[in-house]
């Protein structure tokens, strides 16, 4: 009887976790955390909370993102050069 009610008990738990999706909450938590930023940034409590619950949900996210904590940043992409591929020729006909 005690088999058959932690059996129970296990699938009810599955079940829930299934339908309430924590990681996925989490992971949507992180990400928006991440992507806009905001007044979290000033506090070391929160980033490292952010940084504990992405190592959670993502661990190789967590790790490169350690390993590059210290890189400098990206140089802007060079300017977009727009020619005018008209000819004379055919502007004066």
């Amino acid at each position: 009887m005690l088999e058959l009610l932690i059996a129970a008990a296990s699938l009810m738990a599955g079940y829930a976790l299934g339908r309430l999706r924590p990681l996925d909450r989490l992971d949507t938590w992180v990400w928006r955390r991440l992507a806009f930023g905001g007044p979290w940034v000033h506090s070391r409590p929160q980033q490292l909370l952010t940084f504990a619950a992405l190592a959670l949900v993502r661990p190789g996210d967590a790790v490169h993102a350690w390993r590059h904590r210290h890189d400098p940043p990206e140089p802007p992409p060079a300017p977009v050069v727009v020619r005018d591929h008209t000819c004379k020729e055919s502007r004066d006909a």
